[in-house]
């Protein structure tokens, strides 16, 4: 029953695209964290959960934190920064959540970018190495992710790093307060090639 366990991973490991690297955040972030969610309040709540009124504050920054750890810990979770490789700044966050062992040897992917950073390509060298970190490292056999059937730039960053469509959901998710229809996509193990970044 091989397949039903868990594979052992160095989960401090960094992920390393061509132009970024992601690593679990820690407390230490909070400064750019906050400060880059704050200048993009209004390019991403359309897409997210309704932020809480104590979203960008420190105390708030801590629990994520304790939860991110939470699921790492237990194999429910991956929650990561990602920083440009040529000057080290941060320009988004990745989960990788949802985690299903067992048979299904399954997860969810979501990610948010900051407004300075839209649109270069970082969010799909990134998502292409949580792809490949999600195959190989964690040994899954399918990724998920959802988004919302107005969200042009999300679903190409999906489609180029190997997503399909395979339908949509009514009433998927509540983002920005609102119950609303998700398109579902979904990568296989087989439909990409584990090759390492830049190979």
């Amino acid at each position: 029953m091989a397949f039903l366990r868990t594979p052992i991973v160095d989960r401090e490991m960094e992920i390393r695209g061509l132009r970024v690297h992601l690593r679990h955040p820690i407390s230490q972030d909070y400064a750019a964290w906050a400060e880059l969610r704050a200048m993009s309040r209004q390019h991403l709540t359309p897409w997210e959960p309704k932020w809480s009124r104590d979203e960008l504050t420190r105390s708030c920054f801590r629990r994520r934190l304790r939860q991110f750890y939470r699921e790492l810990r237990d194999d429910h979770g991956y929650a990561y920064l990602i920083f440009q490789e040529a000057d080290g700044a941060l320009v988004g966050g990745l989960n990788i959540s949802n985690v299903r062992r067992g048979v299904a040897q399954a997860a969810s992917l979501g990610y948010w970018i900051g407004l300075p950073f839209v649109g270069q390509g970082l969010m799909t060298d990134a998502a292409s190495a949580a792809v490949r970190f999600a195959f190989g490292s964690l040994g899954f056999n399918r990724l998920e992710a959802a988004c919302l059937p107005g969200n042009v730039a999300s679903a190409r960053v999906l489609e180029k790093t190997g997503f399909v469509k395979e339908g949509r959901a009514r009433r998927y998710l509540k983002i920005n307060d609102e119950w609303q229809d998700h398109d579902l996509y979904a990568v296989l193990h087989g439909d990409v090639r584990l090759k390492a970044a830049g190979g």
